[in-house]
């Protein structure tokens, strides 16, 4: 263990460098998704072009997906308080940025309409009555936000009752859903201009739906709620909608040929959400960070969207918030029960694939991103779809259907997404006392408990796998790289690497000196009769003859624990040196 004053000497010093680095400096935007907040109080990373993109073309719908936390909502703000009509002067927020500079043209569009903007990111209930209300109070508190309507001589009496109606929250789910419809033509009437639309994590309460079991009531009311006021809507300008699944087989947007979808396949608009490569780096030197480039690339790069290579924009400002200590820090921001139950269902050809994806390979697989729950878990093939949509996979390859979908070759993005897998599909088997066996094998490899370790991955592969997936020391190994990934945090895991006069199977180097390395040789037995303790002694030997430690010694490492494993079917044994 590393000594305690050590680590409290390290912190101080730490301290010390970061408060100097940061004098002066803004602070970082985190859960901020203000717009005006944003760019007067912190550190703003410019997406203003977004909007120029935006009037380029004029699409009259439009709607981006993107995985959570990717600055959808920070966005959906940017527009409002660019488009919004509003008595207070809003381009004094723009003029300093990069949408600014391109022109009379872009500039013209500032502040030209009324806007009606929601965000149903937290509408998340256990129950439909429950989720039913908080809507309700969001479109209420918007008909409040736009008051001048109760006394504007250009609304007749009736549209003012229904004004009242909502405003007072006396209304029922009929007049709910068509609460946005009259809110545009009242504000049509009152400006004299149509109104532009933004919905923001529009899909949440459908995923809620789905997992709570009203997904059902959860579709039909906000199909209703969208048709009018999307479609044939005459004071619509422009709408904007933002979600993580695109939802199109609902008939959520059914009719709507005025929609334009932005998923992650699209080039268009595909750098404005999460970070570029050059704006990480921006970032990186504006808080004296240059140093940690790299770092951050392998935990928090690896997506692509469009054209674009994007980092998760959550983790980077968290990273850089926390004294950059890389973490998975995107872990926390959401549910994902789904791709448990997924998992939980999973062919032995889909864990196959994931298993040589925790490998870091890449494997090819049909993609549609029109991908829906209920298909989620009615095909359990369509698992790599939404993997790749909800931002748990990167497509490298990309080759398009005729029927829309997609033929890609997708892989895990970086280390951050890689521990993710770990802890959520992994770490699912409960052991003794409910602690995940996963943890207990990542706690007895780090402890050094050659016993411990022993007894988990027996109680691991007894409790979850089956016989007939066990037909490869490849297999074993993918499971043990799994494990390990969950010190991912303290080591460099590497897999099938020349060393010495032979290839390792698996290798954990320390990435501080206090401690020890790993080296993991796997045998895999077929033989009945064949005992286990001789095969993971042999395995050992084979470490030790073959030199697989030869580069941890040249790179100065001292501590080296051999450790060789032999498995068949649901057994296993081990020896360390």
């Amino acid at each position: 263990m590393i000594p305690e004053d050590s680590i409290l000497e390290e912190k101080a010093s730490y301290n010390v460098n970061r408060r100097a680095g940061r004098k002066d400096k803004k602070p970082l935007p985190i859960g901020v998704s203000s717009y005006i907040e944003a760019v007067e109080r912190y550190y703003y990373v410019d997406k203003t072009l977004m909007i120029k993109d935006f009037i380029d073309t004029l699409p009259k719908v439009s709607l981006f997906t993107r995985p959570r936390r990717f600055g959808k909502t920070l966005n959906m703000d940017m527009l409002r308080v660019y488009f919004e009509k509003r008595e207070e002067d809003n381009s004094v927020y723009f003029k300093d940025k990069a949408i600014w500079k391109c022109g009379t043209k872009y500039q013209e569009y500032q502040g030209k309409f009324p806007v009606i903007c929601l965000s149903f990111k937290d509408v998340k209930y256990n129950g439909w009555e429950n989720a039913l209300k908080d809507i309700s109070e969001l479109i209420r508190y918007e008909y409040l936000r736009h008051e001048e309507l109760f006394r504007s001589d250009a609304c007749s009496s009736a549209e003012k009752e229904f004004y009242s109606k909502i405003a007072n929250g006396s209304m029922d789910e009929v007049e709910l859903a068509h609460s946005l419809s009259y809110l545009s033509v009242m504000l049509h009437k009152h400006y004299g201009k149509e109104t532009i639309i933004i919905i923001d994590e529009y899909d949440t309460p459908i995923h809620q739906g789905f997992i709570n079991g009203y997904y059902d009531e959860a579709v039909s009311f906000i199909r209703k709620l969208f048709s009018g006021a999307f479609k044939d809507n005459k004071s619509l300008a422009y709408g904007f909608l933002t979600g993580i699944l695109r939802v199109a087989k609902e008939s959520i947007f059914s009719g709507m040929n005025n929609l334009k979808v932005n998923t992650i396949m699209e080039d268009r608009f595909s750098s404005y959400f999460g970070f570029t490569r050059q704006e990480v780096h921006d970032m990186l030197k504006y808080y004296n960070m240059q140093d940690k480039m790299t770092e951050v690339r392998e935990w928090y790069d690896g997506y692509r969207f469009g054209i674009s290579e994007i980092y998760n924009p959550w983790s980077v400002i968290n990273y850089v918030d926390e004294r950059c200590v890389a973490k998975a820090f995107w872990l926390s921001t959401g549910s994902n029960d789904v791709i448990g139950d997924i998992i939980s269902a999973a062919s032995t050809d889909i864990l196959e694939k994931l298993r040589r994806l925790l490998q870091g390979e890449s494997v090819v697989t049909y993609v549609d991103v029109g991908v829906i729950y209920p298909e989620i878990s009615n095909n359990p093939s369509s698992i790599f779809s939404f993997l790749l949509v909800t931002g748990y996979l990167r497509n490298d390859e990309i080759s398009p259907q005729a029927d829309g979908s997609y033929m890609c070759r997708v892989k895990i993005p970086n280390k951050e997404i890689s521990l993710v897998y770990t802890r959520e599909i992994i770490s699912k088997i409960k052991g003794d006392q409910g602690e995940p066996v996963a943890l207990q094998i990542a706690q007895a490899i780090f402890e050094r408990n050659i016993s411990k370790l022993s007894d988990a991955i027996n109680r691991y592969l007894t409790q979850t796998i089956s016989c007939y997936d066990t037909s490869s020391e490849a297999f074993y190994q993918g499971l043990l790289i799994g494990f390990c990934a969950m010190l991912s945090h303290k080591y460099i895991i590497r897999s099938n690497r020349e060393a010495g006069l032979g290839r390792f199977d698996i290798e954990m180097k320390p990435m501080v000196s206090e401690l020890p390395a790993y080296i993991f040789e796997l045998k895999n037995s077929k033989n009945s009769k064949e005992s286990l303790d001789k095969l993971a002694e042999k395995a050992l030997e084979q470490i030790c003859d073959k030199k697989y430690d030869t580069d941890l010694k040249a790179e100065g490492v001292k501590d080296i624990i051999r450790i060789g494993i032999a498995f068949r079917n649901k057994e296993a044994a081990m020896k360390i040196l």
